[in-house]
């Protein structure tokens, strides 16, 4: 059905039924590797990211561009018995369904596990929650700033130990969580092709906040004390952070005894090296703060550049410290296809973030814009039977939205 013939996942279908940032985070990471992404948005306004703006480009949300590329849209009111029955034929012969409603609502609209799994045997039902499924947190809403501070990751954020809790810059729990999902669907897919069963997989962004922790609660399983916030600095090798040079900052990665004896020999201190307090780790680690007086005595001596390039030279790990529009720029980025281009039949010629998983037999493609509102609901529902008439019904009984720009004007 889909047009798509690229990726490992080609001839996967997979049925979004999610909404802002988690699950359509793993449903990116499956289109982006070659699945039939059919994204089944609300008939009041669509995913709720389309409202998030500014920022917009010509009147079409950011966000909602981000994460919705490489899918088809359709818009369908489940609340209509005409929405449902469309809905019911997609996730006939679907590969995969995926959701992030609250626990319950997929229930109560007819298209719960034990049902879809009566319907299609072999589906595979994706569900992203606050707090996962079962538990006594299982009925709870959740958001990332929530799983953030309930995770542990706020407290070991932030510039100091006394300091106010401070959240991780992006969403990280959304997106890990997401992107765990994605991991879920294509080991489920790997059962299935062995044995044709389809399951239940069940993530949450509480559990993507823990798994985050791996360092942090290794400490605190082998100490019985809670790790605290420390900067850019790491809680078990030093130095590992952000140093202060003439003009700014850089990262220096001296983290094991080989680099940090290099690191030194380079910035001409090798007496740093064997000095009683720095030779090992656990000394560096106990007197961190003198540690990084020491050093930064001699990074302030120069520029951030004239460091960079003399570490680059010498082989230690540093790299400077970028604010989003320099990552945008940065020749790496670049020559790594992460920041393609792509055109939107609305906002036009616009950059995206692309895929970070290279293949070189079956490589993914970050291949079409974000769908407009209903973009795909007459094309996909042709694929799967409809036709003209009925779907002209469909649309006269308000149970879909056939949208103002169609996949075939897109392509003229």
């Amino acid at each position: 059905m889909s047009k798509k013939r690229f990726g490992p996942l080609a001839g996967v279908k997979v049925i979004e039924l999610c909404h802002v940032m988690a699950g359509p985070t793993c449903g990116l990471m499956l289109a982006d590797l070659g699945a039939d992404v059919i994204k089944v948005e609300k008939i009041d306004g669509g995913d709720d990211t389309r409202r998030t703006v500014p920022p917009a480009i010509a009147g079409e949300s950011a966000s909602y561009m981000m994460m919705n590329r490489n899918k088809r849209g359709i818009v369908v009111d489940l609340k209509t018995e005409g929405g449902k029955a469309v809905l019911h034929r997609l996730l006939a012969d679907a590969d995969v369904v995926t959701e992030n409603y609250r626990p319950g609502v997929m229930e109560r609209l007819g298209f719960g596990y034990e049902a879809l799994k009566k319907l299609n045997p072999g589906i595979i039902y994706a569900a992203i929650s606050g707090f996962g499924r079962t538990g006594p947190y299982g009925a709870r809403a959740g958001f990332d700033l929530v799983a953030q501070g309930m995770s542990g990751l706020m407290s070991v954020t932030g510039e100091r130990p006394d300091g106010p809790p401070v959240k991780v810059g992006p969403p990280v729990c959304d997106i890990v969580a997401g992107i765990l999902l994605a991991l879920g669907v294509v080991s489920a897919y790997t059962h299935k092709l062995k044995t044709g069963e389809g399951q239940m997989v069940d993530t949450s962004l509480f559990e993507a906040g823990i798994t985050l922790t791996y360092w942090q609660s290794a400490i605190a399983f082998a100490t019985g004390l809670a790790p605290q916030a420390l900067g850019s600095a790491h809680p078990l090798n030093a130095p590992y952070q952000a140093v202060r040079t003439k003009d700014g900052y850089i990262n220096l990665g001296a983290a094991n005894q080989r680099v940090w004896a290099r690191a030194m020999e380079v910035i001409g201190r090798s007496d740093l090296a064997v000095d009683p307090r720095f030779r090992e780790n656990a000394g560096r680690m106990e007197n961190r703060a003198e540690l990084i007086t020491e050093l930064e005595q001699v990074f302030t001596t120069a520029s951030s550049a004239e460091w960079l390039d003399l570490f680059d030279r010498e082989g230690v790990p540093a790299g400077p410290i970028l604010d989003i529009n320099a990552m945008h720029n940065d020749p790496q980025v670049i020559a790594r296809d992460m920041v393609p281009w792509l055109h939107h039949p609305v906002a036009g010629d616009m950059q995206t973030i692309g895929l970070p998983i290279k293949m070189n037999e079956t490589p993914g493609q970050v291949a079409t814009p974000a769908p407009v509102f209903g973009q795909h609901t007459r094309e996909v529902l042709n694929e799967y039977g409809y036709d003209n008439q009925e779907i002209a019904a469909l649309a006269a009984a308000g149970a879909i939205h056939l949208g103002d720009i169609t996949d075939t004007e897109v392509a003229s």
